[in-house]
């Protein structure tokens, strides 16, 4: 049974910032197809990966101020798994390095809980080879 010992953080210059809520990232690697007048489907064109992601986080402290603060500034920042101990995570190794904040939704105020800020942003250094290890 799993203990959930790890989790994913928003960390700037190896400080972190906060945990995060929720990470849903998408990943997009366009493929063009090339045909000829002789036939169809005769090789691809392969144009330049994206990575994008929406993460939520619990509006407590000042994490959600500090994330806000960090879009209007423009700051880069990394998404990495933190494991404290166990092995109760998919990845042994998950980094996503030069993330920037393009959209914020610092939180609704809510009636009952905790309010949830949204951020939405873009990954600029990725390599699947290096930064992403499963377990």
């Amino acid at each position: 049974m799993a203990d959930w010992n790890t989790r994913l953080e928003v960390s700037v210059n190896g400080t972190t910032v906060t945990p995060i809520e929720s990470f849903t990232p998408t990943y997009t690697t366009p493929i063009t197809p090339i045909h000829s007048i002789e036939a169809d489907n005769v090789g691809a064109l392969f144009h330049p990966q994206t990575a994008t992601f929406t993460m939520t986080v619990k509006a407590i402290g000042a994490s959600v101020a500090t994330l806000a603060k960090m879009a209007i500034a423009g700051t880069k920042f990394n998404v990495q798994l933190a494991e404290a101990k166990g092995t109760d995570w998919s990845f042994k190794k998950l980094l996503f390095r030069d993330c920037y904040v393009t959209s914020a939704n610092p939180s609704n105020a809510v009636m009952d809980g905790v309010p949830i800020a949204t951020f939405s942003g873009i990954v600029l250094g990725f390599t699947a080879a290096s930064d992403m290890e499963a377990s």
